[in-house]
């Protein structure tokens, strides 16, 4: 029996995306109506598995909490202000955020062209040269794993210790001990796990709340701080003079202060790393082709705004560098409140700080795993089928929100090690979030060509120049960040930057594991609509192949455009 097919649809060579799929197709169904963001996905290879109740302010929402600049600021001030001084923090930022807007940019391009949680690994696969599309993804994928998995970690081991640090303040005679920065993190990691294992419009509301609590923090503490600060009871001016605080570099390193200013970007490049997150929520987000890269891009230049006008506040109103990186609080920027400001408002900007490093850590733990189920459901994780499960109650990953809770407390026994040994974390994150961020950027500049197809969102002319802007600055910083403090004599185990053991060891592995095993099964993106393409193994399902066509004849449940399509149908 015979019968038309409805109207026209669409074939993936006519949506705006990059796809693994050859001469894609897209798998169609008569009896469901495709809207334009699952058409995009299946265009991609994948078929819609959450619900899609992000939009763009929630989606920045999440990806402005992963940010957390107060949090994050908090957090890193020890690199920022601690290898290079106010000068690090002011004109410092500016020259950074040159290089992590172009990379952001360009980033928020791929997105719109391929707007799927899988993300960097799935856009490195697809522009790759012929033959290396697994290897660039492969080492893609696990080093955007290695840096979305220590994100909540070294955000939450900040919290912690701004709570202590609290603790120490109100109560001089308490000391924080290792023990107990680990305990409360842990404690924190559980929280955050459970709440991210709950559906997806409870997250999207909780975010909403939290990035907003973000927003407001940060302004408030903009204001306060220069609002109260009790400098002139010490005899000095109310704000250091602009042409110490731009021209002095404080000499925290034993390199040459045009390297120690280099140096002091791991701060903003951490605080700055959350801009990824649209990318692996695009899934779960409408109109993913223009909201998320739209999120990706103003996350980034919000954030690096606000960022500076924050460093600005503390370059202005520190007292003495020394003392606020060696105090005993332990934590650098409650050393600086204490210079500067009243108990009273040191405890308020601290509680500030530490509520929104709470909603930070739970932004990281949504992103990272989203990212561990993308990868686990191309099989790129051991015993990737339990990782991959999506919750039916939820409709969420918590299988993978629990794995990456598991590693995170192993990472976290880096504490007892020692801060320049926990502070591997945030190099870690840096580097491992760098590297993933810019190789499908790479590969796009100078391998692609006209192979890339633009989204709605894109740089039109300028994309390749910002793309080669980003890839300079990542393949200048990627060295830096793995340089120690000190060098000669002092430089020991103690004093010695981890980040090029921390992270570069398990990469070694996964390059090993890859040379001897993965590269004879692993192929890149396993799209799961894939009995679909070139209509084959249809097993009932209608698939549309070829160009745009106003009808086809319909034989037993297949769609069927021409007589090759046909042939392949019945092969």
């Amino acid at each position: 029996m015979s019968q038309r097919a409805p109207s026209t649809r669409k074939s993936v060579g006519q949506e705006p995306v990059t796809s693994v799929l050859p001469e894609g197709d897209i798998p169609f169904d008569p009896k469901h109506t495709w809207n334009q963001d699952e058409e995009t996905l299946a265009a991609l290879g994948y078929k819609p598995e959450f619900k899609r109740e992000f939009n763009l302010w929630t989606t920045f929402c999440v990806s402005f909490a992963v940010l957390g600049l107060l949090p994050s600021f908090a957090s890193t001030l020890y690199y920022g202000m601690g290898y290079a001084g106010t000068a690090g923090m002011t004109w410092g930022w500016l020259v950074a955020m040159i290089g992590i807007q172009s990379v952001a940019a360009s980033m928020a391009e791929l997105c719109s062209s391929m707007p799927t949680s899988g993300g960097l690994y799935y856009a490195s696969a697809v522009l790759a040269p012929s033959g290396w599309g697994p290897l660039a993804a492969w080492i893609t994928g696990w080093s955007n794993w290695m840096g979305q998995v220590t994100g909540a970690p070294s955000v939450n081991y900040g919290t912690s210790a701004m709570i202590l640090a609290a603790a120490s303040i109100v109560n001089p005679a308490f000391v924080p001990q290792n023990y107990q920065v680990y305990l409360l993190t842990v404690l924190l990691m559980v929280i955050h796990a459970c709440m991210a294992s709950l559906p997806t419009k409870t997250i999207a509301r909780v975010n909403s709340f939290g990035s907003s609590f973000n927003i407001v923090a940060l302004i408030v503490v903009l204001i306060l701080i220069p609002a109260a600060t009790d400098r002139e009871s010490k005899n000095l001016p109310r704000f250091t003079d602009s042409k110490e605080v731009w021209g002095d570099i404080y000499a925290g390193t034993s390199f040459p202060p045009g390297v120690g200013i280099l140096m002091s970007f791991i701060g903003v490049i951490w605080t700055m790393s959350g801009y990824d997150s649209p990318f692996h929520l695009a899934e779960e987000c409408s109109n993913a082709a223009i909201a998320s890269p739209r999120a990706i891009f103003l996350t980034s230049a919000v954030g690096g705004i606000f960022g500076w006008f924050l460093q600005l506040v503390v370059a202005y109103t520190v007292i003495s560098i020394p003392d606020a990186l060696s105090s005993d609080l332990g934590q650098p920027f409650a050393a600086y409140l204490v210079q500067v400001l009243p108990q009273r408002c040191v405890l308020a900007v601290l509680a500030l700080t530490i509520i929104a490093g709470f909603f930070m850590g739970q932004g990281c733990m949504i992103a990272a795993s989203r990212v561990t189920f993308a990868y686990a459901r191309d099989d790129c994780f051991p015993f990737s089928n339990i990782w991959k499960r999506v919750n039916k109650y939820t409709q969420t990953p918590v299988n993978a929100v629990w794995l990456n809770t598991a590693v995170a407390c192993c990472m976290l026994l880096l504490i007892f090690g020692g801060p320049l040994a926990a502070g591997a974390m945030f190099s870690i994150g840096a580097i491992a979030a760098f590297v993933a961020f810019t190789t499908p950027i790479f590969i796009r500049v100078f391998f692609v060509g006209n192979r890339f197809r633009p989204g709605p969102w894109n740089l039109g002319k300028l994309s390749i120049p910002v793309g080669v802007v980003a890839s300079a600055f990542v393949i200048l910083m990627v060295p830096i960040l793995c340089l120690p403090s000190v060098t000669g004599s002092d430089l020991t185990a103690k004093t010695m930057n981890w980040t090029c053991v921390v992270y570069g060891g398990p990469m070694v592995m996964v390059l090993i594991w890859w040379v001897v095993s993965a590269r004879k099964w692993f192929k890149g993106p396993k799209v799961n609509v894939q009995h679909m393409m070139l209509g084959r193994d249809v097993d009932g399902a209608d698939v549309l192949m070829g160009q745009e066509v106003g009808g086809a004849d319909v034989n037993e449940g297949n769609v069927v455009v021409d007589g090759k399509a046909a042939e392949a149908a019945k092969a």
